[in-house]
């Protein structure tokens, strides 16, 4: 009975999740291009106007919050003298508003005496249109003599928004992260001198023919793909997120097309696309846009280095990005602009994506958390399944579980009570059985049904 019991639980908790995986911000719009989907289970926190009311992020959690124009919060962590740590910030603003070249973002991990470990920025760019930005800040353990951070301790995350007087004044969201790296096997690694060169010219394209896949808004929801060709579509003030699993030792190539147009118009549009791509802290490594004119455009990513752990150590940004293998991150973006001209309505985006190299080995040592490939990422990128759509599929097969074995139940339950009922009969022919006949069996004491003694032969 007990275990019973615990089985209905279960299936209750699987039913409950499924429901709260089904229904997912951001993905029910009557009209327009969908909001940024948040994950559900990020956490509340306000930033501080001063450092020692900083409110104190755990690692591995996902935290909500907000920063207005030209505005600095402070967060803390803490830290041991071990793990290399990174803190990202993903500045969502609202969709309707407006954005210059130089606003975005600015964050940076500082010890309790200002001194910085490291600071990154981004903002919008060229394209001047709203759309989620992503920046870190790590710090990162090092042999180097002097080096600044290295100590155990609580360390100050500051994060600065940029805002023109010309911008929009509205509040943006924000999306915290904090993760930190597991330890390197042996003790640390012995290779410290970043790459310098590696191969660069643009791959043949995917052999195979191009697919549907529907990206994402977020990074939370972000469309799982592999090596090949995806088309999809794409409104004017909308952002597709999509993830591609790249290991240690591999090499990623994208990029993308948007299709002509099929009203006639030719009216130039700068800077219409902005693809962008972030590493599985959710770090910036670089974008690349394209002009429209009702032409078919594209547009790729500046050759990358294959990820390695020593590339850290290099002092440009787009390479010490691609410091560690999972899931990397693509971001397509339509200016709004491009309806003045060319109407609401979705145009058609292919894009183009060759991950390259067989894979290297992890160098951690225990479990790499968010830094590696697995088996089961690979075949999400095979499936295009994002992460809560996965979380889904696997609560639905809980329920299946459940709904089978509490029917095998209910069947053995029905097969056991047919075989007692069948053995009942054989032991009392008809009028013999004390429980049935026509009438009282002689001798035999019954009780009644609302207590009192026994009667001879019936009430």
């Amino acid at each position: 009975m007990k275990r019973q019991r615990n089985r209905g639980r279960a299936m209750l908790t699987a039913l409950a999740a499924m429901g709260a995986v089904a229904v997912l911000p951001g993905q029910a719009h009557a009209s327009g291009p969908p909001a940024y989907a948040f994950d559900p289970g990020a956490k509340n926190v306000q930033g501080a106007a001063a450092n020692a009311e900083a409110s104190v992020l755990s690692e591995g959690t996902v935290y909500r919050s907000t920063i207005k124009p030209n505005e600095k919060l402070y967060y803390r962590v803490k830290l041991d003298d071990v793990a290399d740590a990174y803190v990202s910030a993903v500045a969502v603003p609202g969709s309707d508003g407006s954005v210059e070249y130089g606003d975005g973002i600015a964050i940076s991990i500082r010890d309790l005496n200002d001194s910085r470990c490291s600071s990154n920025q981004t903002n919008f760019g060229p394209a001047e249109s709203p759309r989620p930005i992503a920046a870190y800040a790590h710090r990162t353990i090092t042999e180097r003599a002097g080096a600044a951070c290295q100590e155990a301790g609580t360390y100050d995350v500051l994060v600065e928004r940029e805002s023109k007087a010309t911008s929009s004044p509205e509040t943006w969201n924000l999306e915290l992260r904090f993760v930190q790296e597991p330890q390197l096997k042996g003790g640390g690694s012995t290779e410290t001198t970043a790459p310098e060169d590696w191969p660069s010219s643009t791959p043949a394209p995917p052999v195979a023919e191009p697919k549907k896949r529907t990206g994402g808004s977020s990074y939370y929801d972000a469309t799982s793909l592999e090596t090949g060709e995806w088309i999809d579509e794409i409104s004017p003030g909308q952002t597709r997120f999509y993830r591609v699993p790249v290991d240690w030792g591999q090499q990623i190539y994208a990029s993308t097309v948007l299709s002509n147009s099929t009203g006639g118009a030719t009216d130039f549009v700068g800077t219409a696309l902005t693809l962008a791509l972030d590493n599985p802290a959710q770090g910036h490594i670089a974008d690349a846009t394209l002009s429209y004119a009702g032409k078919s455009a594209s547009t790729s990513l500046r050759p990358l280095p294959p990820v390695e752990y020593r590339n850290r150590f290099d002092a440009a940004s787009h390479v010490s990005a691609m410091r560690f293998a999972g899931w990397y991150y693509l971001s397509v973006t339509l200016s709004p602009k491009v309806a003045e001209s060319y109407g609401d309505g979705p145009i058609a985006l292919t894009t183009t994506i060759q991950v390259k190299n067989g894979a290297g080995v992890s160098p951690y040592e225990g479990d790499p958390g968010v830094f590696a490939v697995t088996g089961e990422d690979k075949e999400l990128a095979k499936s295009g399944e994002s992460a809560p759509k996965a979380a889904k599929s696997a609560t639905m097969q809980l329920v299946a579980a459940g709904a089978i074995g509490a029917g095998a139940t209910l069947v053995l339950g029905l097969g056991a009570w047919t075989l007692l009922a069948r053995r009942r009969a054989a032991a009392f022919p008809a009028g013999s059985d004390p429980g049935s006949g026509p009438g009282p069996v002689p001798g035999y004491q019954q009780q009644p049904p609302f207590g009192g003694p026994p009667r001879q032969g019936g009430w």
